[in-house]
């Protein structure tokens, strides 16, 4: 399995959960649709398993960049460091 895919498997859960929450609070709180609640709770609970999958597999890539770019900076000063404390290995006079 990819890391894409893991990433995205880790992030369904809290897009489908974001999904939810703002389609339950729209159906609640607009009241021609607080009206015909009961149905349209299952109509939100469905949409949101369905949009989630792509809006987090869209998603996955921009967090392991954020990765990718902490890391690169790390490694990055860590080569510096090493050059600014090795030893000088040059044989030539000063």
């Amino acid at each position: 399995m990819s890391r894409r895919w893991i990433i995205t498997a880790v992030i369904f859960m809290i897009v489908n959960a974001v999904l939810f929450g703002i389609g339950v609070t729209a159906v609640l709180s607009i009241p021609s649709l607080a009206n015909d609640a009961s149905t349209l709770i299952w109509v939100v609970v469905a949409m949101s398993f369905l949009l989630a999958l792509p809006i987090a597999y869209l998603l996955a890539p921009r967090l392991r960049a954020r990765y990718q770019r902490i890391e690169e900076a790390r490694r990055h000063a860590r080569e510096k460091d090493e050059l600014r404390t090795s030893p000088r290995t040059s044989t030539m006079p000063h």
